[in-house]
């Protein structure tokens, strides 16, 4: 009787060798620090574009007033008694306070307009509704030099509010066409079966609204006051309309045109205007971006 021995099988993959795998490994961790270089060499150059011109503003600022009128980028001693001085400006204070009370009013009773209509023009259904949001859509295109004269004359003629930012803040309680347009189209994301669900829990249309679609429409709503609070602190036109007469009603983007050209010698001091009247924005954008990233992790996410 003849035996046979069983021999183990041959491996179905053989390992590369060390020396066969290394130069392609090599090759790939190279491309991808190239690639990661590049982009962001790309993003660095970017955000040198937006960087630089605070940084330019922010060390003019702190420059005496004959470095500030020189060639020199980078100051010798740092003057923050500028800041103080443009401070204690007469009036700066009413117009940081004035400019405050506008955007701030003004961004409160956008948002609590534009909630209901565009909740309205988004999940209702009635007839006339496309002619509503046509409507909405026209005022848009409306240039407000058109009726910036008859709207003064009811305002100063009729009601006594010239002088004043009245004229500027009560007409954002009946509504801002962009901010309505802007949330509508928000708002038609939603899915109506969470509305549904509410109103067979015996929710009606307010506590809806209240409950279930302003905390899901968190982004939205945050896009539309961020928008609205930017415009307010920056408009000018409108305080040169109806404020200039009285410098007691100046908010800061059209008192800094007065402020400049009292002080067009002193660059340092016009710069750490500026830099004052910046800040709030910056400050106002950090928070809102942070609550609007986190309105769009949880939105639907919790039930």
């Amino acid at each position: 009787m003849t035996t046979t021995t069983l021999r183990p099988a041959a491996p179905t993959t053989t390992a590369k060798a060390p020396y066969e795998r290394g130069p392609a490994a090599a090759r790939a961790r190279r491309k991808r620090v190239l690639n990661w270089i590049a982009v962001h060499c790309v993003a660095i150059a970017i955000a040198l574009l937006f960087v630089l011109p605070f940084v330019f503003v922010f060390l003019t600022s702190v420059m005496s007033d004959d470095q500030a009128m020189s060639g020199d980028l980078w100051p010798d001693a740092w003057h923050w008694e500028n800041y103080k001085a443009v401070v204690q400006t007469d009036g700066f204070l009413d117009w940081w306070k004035n400019s405050l009370i506008y955007a701030g009013l003004g961004t409160l009773l956008t948002v609590c307009s534009a909630i209901p209509v565009a909740y309205a023009l988004a999940k209702f259904r009635f007839r006339g509704r496309r002619t509503a949001m046509m409507l909405v859509i026209s005022t848009m295109m409306l240039p407000p030099q058109v009726i910036v004269i008859p709207m003064y004359l009811v305002w100063a003629q009729q009601f006594h509010l010239s002088g004043t930012l009245w004229p500027l803040i009560i007409p954002m309680a009946f509504g801002d066409a962009y901010s309505i347009f802007l949330l509508r189209q928000f708002l038609l994301t939603i899915p109506k079966e969470y509305i549904e669900s509410a109103k067979v829990d015996g929710c009606g249309e307010l506590r809806t609204l209240l409950k279930i679609v302003v905390p899901m429409a968190k982004p939205g709503i945050a896009a539309i006051a961020l928008f609205q609070f930017f415009y307010c602190w920056n408009d000018y036109f409108g305080p040169q309309i109806y404020a200039a007469q009285n410098p007691a009603s100046w908010t800061l983007s059209y008192g800094l045109e007065s402020f400049k050209s009292a002080h067009s010698v002193n660059w340092n001091l016009t710069m750490a205007a500026t830099l004052l009247v910046m800040a709030p924005v910056c400050i106002v954008f950090f928070f809102a971006q942070k609550a609007f990233v986190e309105g769009v992790t949880l939105t639907g996410v919790k039930g």
